[in-house]
């Protein structure tokens, strides 16, 4: 057996999170391995975040031709869905080749190791044959996976998931979504805004579960205005392919759908056995890493990103990461603060929101206030007309006279969502925020007449 190779620091998994630290401490004269078996940059660059903004623009943009002559005059306009997929593969991932971001680690004298790593013990890692020593530690940044639901005959299937529908050359002419949260819903709208029939299926009595009732709602109706099926409280109950196109019977009923392709987008989980956690004295069964408040899961052992179970958010593993590489190099620096972490899914309307839902809140024992205005409602609202459609949603701690929570859902949802989120996060008083000068005509000048409906 050859001996282990020697590093001060083993960063497994290249995403953003782990890409950030690895170039960091390389940047602070470490000599760091990052370990990838995949692509450099991981999920969010190649099939996440760039590319599916890039479809949503597209998106976006027909939809504004369509409101035309409610407000401005007349349009003919011919989707061409060889643009977005020219655009994504082009511009966004390289024909989906890592070399940029590969040699932009190498150049800060990082050490880029290809193949899928894994903890043999305290601070080592194996990749295939070759084990590394760390010797400050090692930072696990692997991320996470499709979810795929235990559907009979679906493992049978040539089922899509994002990433498929990222690389898509060519549209489906129908394709049904399994699952209603902010990848289902977001490629959806897509889909059906380029011309394909697409019906989403969500088990949950509403889409964005995990949201407020009110964005759900929202989103719903957003969906269907673009001419999506949305099936929710509903289940599939087994799935077939017969080489022309997938067939879903419901649950109930027993209904049968068909489509030409199936879209899986029923979350994403990490497989922390695969990792090796069980050599490091950590639960290889369990859904997430336990982290404390610097990001460290043990004696010289981090974990940023996805499966620390923050949510599956590229700006929560680069906050992560910020507070890893502190740690790791000595800086002091506050703990992890998740109170007012924000997520924005990016449907039209956007649909942003910060902190604790209503309901979460009622759980921890709070006393809660809350007020949801629509955005329509307001001047800009009213100005912006067609495609004017959204809300602000707010959650006040009663006792404490601070928001905890906040839905800000319209044309600019997820910019409107920045006031609040500093809001949420430095605990502003709310009767201080009610006597704040809000800019008129703007949509978050909204959150003011919010604020005024707690009282």
């Amino acid at each position: 057996m050859s001996a282990s190779e020697q590093a001060d620091v083993v960063v497994v998994g290249m995403g953003p999170g782990g890409e950030y630290v690895a170039g960091t401490l390389a940047d602070a004269g470490l000599d760091v391995v990052g370990v990838e078996a995949e692509l450099v940059g991981g999920e969010c660059p190649y099939w996440g975040c760039v590319p599916s903004k890039m479809m949503i623009r597209a998106g976006n943009l027909l939809a504004e031709a369509g409101r035309l002559p409610a407000l401005a005059g007349t349009a003919v306009v011919t989707s061409d869905w060889g643009k977005v997929a020219g655009r994504i593969r082009d511009e966004a991932t390289d024909d989906w080749n890592d070399q940029v971001a590969a040699d932009r680690f190498t150049a800060k004298g990082g050490r880029l190791v290809r193949g899928r790593g894994r903890l043999s013990g305290p601070r080592q890692v194996a990749v295939g044959e070759r084990t590394f020593d760390a010797r400050r530690g090692v930072v696990l940044a692997t991320g996470t996976r499709p979810r795929i639901p235990p559907v009979p005959g679906l493992d049978q299937t040539p089922y899509w998931t994002n990433r498929d529908a990222m690389a898509a050359k060519e549209l489906p002419a129908s394709l049904i979504v399994l699952g209603g949260g902010a990848i289902g819903v977001e490629l959806a709208q897509v889909f059906a805004r380029f011309k394909c029939a697409v019906t989403v299926i969500e088990g949950q009595d509403r889409l964005l579960a995990q949201e407020e009732p009110e964005a759900g709602e929202l989103a719903a109706e957003a969906l269907r205005a673009d001419g999506v099926t949305v099936l929710t409280g509903t289940r599939a109950r087994q799935v077939g392919y017969d080489d022309a196109a997938f067939t879903v019977r419901l649950e109930g009923a027993g209904e049968l759908l068909r489509a030409e392709r199936l879209l899986v987008a029923t979350g994403r989980r990490a497989d922390l056995a695969a990792l090796g956690v069980g050599t490091v004295g950590l639960d290889p069964s369990a859904g997430a890493v336990p982290t404390d408040g610097q990001m460290r899961a043990g004696d010289g052992l981090w974990a940023v990103g996805d499966i620390t179970g923050r949510g599956a958010f590229t700006h929560v593993s680069m906050y992560q990461a910020q507070i890893a590489v502190r740690d790791i190099l000595g800086q002091p620096g506050p703990d992890a603060d998740y109170r007012a972490l924000p997520r924005v899914t990016f449907t039209d309307p956007e649909i942003g929101a910060v902190g604790l839902t209503e309901r979460q809140a009622v759980e921890q024992g709070l006393r809660v206030r809350t007020s949801v205005l629509s955005v329509a409602s307001s001047t800009r609202g009213w100005v912006h007309g067609a495609g004017n459609e959204g809300l602000i949603k707010l959650v006040e701690d009663a006792d404490r006279g601070v928001l905890i929570g906040a839905t800000s859902a319209g044309p600019a949802g997820g910019e409107v969502l920045y006031g609040l989120n500093v809001a949420v996060h430095a605990e502003v008083p709310v009767d201080r925020l009610r006597h704040m000068i809000y800019t008129y005509p703007t949509f978050h000048r909204t959150i003011e007449a919010a604020l005024g409906a707690l009282s």
